[in-house]
């Protein structure tokens, strides 16, 4: 038998076992994908009296079956052009939205976990969330001044520029779907220029009276990693609608947490174009961080308040009824746009230009409900153009990107050309060579020679290129771009970690109270 008939079965036979498909289905799911494939096989050829001797891992029998069409001519060996056909491969596998949808409900009656569990095996089997890339993702946790954060180097996402997400904005398209974030993507065979997504499902959900659908992210940043969206293809936007859904949505599926992220360019994220919000079943560090100070708001007896022991200035409201805190949410919002403090550099506009909006997160803590308004401000200058509460220009050789819900609550997404960097930063520091020398590391530079100012043993003169040396730098280079994230952080924060920061969110906080 064929090599490509062999693999077809196992693809059939790996459907079966991962629940994707009914054994009734095998013939049909076969006949589909050799549609797909363009390939007649032997006469002999059946999925259903053979069971393979072994079903491989679904990364090798898609890599075979991809190999197979390329030599045929049936696609082109491009990066792009493989994933897009992988794609339609598994979607002959995957579930109807409404069979996925049907189950979920099911599930749901019994237990909202046991719901999001097959939601999101579903969202891995079908390869929708190829999990053999994201495990070549690095990750570890550093200590800092305000608890552990949480770092990762990012594989399989590029690195956006700030100055691009503000331009999509406002860039018209009559390309179909309008963003990777519009409902009509589900089924979506892609193009060069926008993935394919016939194995992406989508569950329906009612927030504030209107249609919002939960989704995976294929990229899982965290544990069971949610996107939440609109129906309605409509820029970012923070208002009293928006902290009522996130509550809404905790009460839907009270073992998620849920942010947004904000409003506006450079404090927003990376797609600002199509309403959404961010979601999982994960502890973030900023989770876990002390209260600074407890903090009252007239009228909100019932509201235990305080101002986090965050690099970023972040006010925690709490208590059981989530209608309280969606107004006085709203009532620090609407104070908060319009609030300047020169003494501070926080300006609310410039010319008719906003600058300032918050980014929500909300989750429940037993009966309570829990909301993290972080106060944002996207304010530039001559000296900070691309922001001056941004990662400020000496940290931009780790992280340039924009500061959004995930590094907001403790995170940090770096970019994948830092695993290459850090590997050649590594070997030349062990080498005892000029790091100033070597174009691909040089913007590292500085950093690392105060790195080793630091760490005298590995200077030029001293450094051993042995194993324990190894070990041990990794460690320091690790635990110093914790470090560095810990400064993008304050660097975003409107109020900094001092008594003049203090003294300036406490003034805002008069405000609000109408002192």
């Amino acid at each position: 038998m064929k090599d490509t008939e062999l693999y077809l079965k196992e693809l059939v036979q790996y459907g079966v076992e991962r629940g994707l498909i009914d054994r009734e289905d095998r013939i049909y799911a076969a006949n589909s994908l050799l549609a797909v494939l363009d390939y007649e096989p032997s006469t002999d050829f059946s999925v259903v009296n053979e069971k393979p001797a072994e079903v491989r891992s679904l990364k090798e029998i898609l890599k075979a079956l991809l190999d197979d069409a390329v030599s045929r001519g049936v696609i082109e060996d491009g990066i792009t052009d493989r994933d897009l056909f992988d794609t339609r491969l598994m979607g002959c596998l995957t579930p109807r939205p409404s069979e996925v949808i049907r189950r979920f409900n099911e599930l749901y009656k019994t237990d909202p976990k046991a719901a999001t569990d097959y939601f999101y095996k579903l969202s891995r089997d079908s390869d929708y969330i190829r999990t053999y890339r994201i495990v070549k993702d690095i990750k570890w946790t550093a200590a800092t001044r305000y608890g552990e954060l949480d770092i990762t180097i990012n594989l399989s996402k590029p690195e956006k520029d700030p100055k691009a997400i503000a331009a999509a904005l406002n860039k018209s398209t009559d390309a179909y779907p309008k963003c990777l974030l519009c409902v009509e993507n589900e089924g979506y065979r892609g193009r060069l220029d926008h993935p394919a997504r016939q194995n992406i499902r989508l569950i329906p959900l009612k927030l504030g009276g209107r249609s919002w659908y939960m989704q995976y992210s294929p990229y899982v940043y965290y544990n069971e990693h949610c996107i939440v969206l609109s129906e309605e293809h409509s820029p970012m936007k923070i208002n009293k609608e928006t902290f009522g859904r996130l509550m809404e949505f905790v009460t839907f599926l009270p073992h998620y947490m849920i942010g947004s992220n904000a409003d506006l360019p450079i404090v927003g994220g990376s797609i600002l174009s199509h309403e959404h919000f961010q979601g999982g079943n994960y502890e973030f560090p900023m989770a876990r961080a002390g209260e600074r100070f407890e903090v009252q708001f007239k009228g909100f007896d019932g509201v235990k308040a305080c101002v986090l022991d965050w690099p970023m200035s972040v006010i925690r409201l709490r208590g059981a009824d989530s209608a309280t805190l969606v107004e006085l949410a709203d009532k620090i919002l609407k104070c908060w746009r319009g609030y300047s403090d020169r003494e501070c550099g926080i300006c609310a506009e410039t010319d008719g230009t906003p600058h300032n909006t918050i980014t929500p997160i909300v989750r429940r803590r037993d009966k309570d409900y829990e909301i993290d308004l972080v106060l944002r401000n996207n304010r530039t200058t001559e000296e900070y153009p691309l922001g001056i509460f941004h990662p400020h220009q000496e940290l931009h050789h780790i992280k340039k990107e924009n500061i959004g819900l995930i590094e907001v609550m403790g995170l940090a997404i770096l970019p994948a050309r830092l695993k290459k960097e850090m590997e050649i930063l590594k070997e030349t520091i062990l080498k005892g060579e000029e790091l100033s020398r070597i174009e691909e590391i040089a913007s590292h530079a500085d950093w690392a020679a105060d790195i080793l100012k630091e760490y005298p043993e590995f200077a030029p003169a001293n450094v051993k290129n042995d194993a324990a040396s190894a070990e041990k730098l990794d460690k320091i280079i690790k635990t110093e771009i914790g470090i560095v994230f810990m400064k993008v952080l304050e660097h975003s924060g409107v109020y900094k970690d001092s008594k003049e920061g203090n003294e300036g969110i406490k003034r805002f906080i008069d405000r609000v109270n109408g002192v």
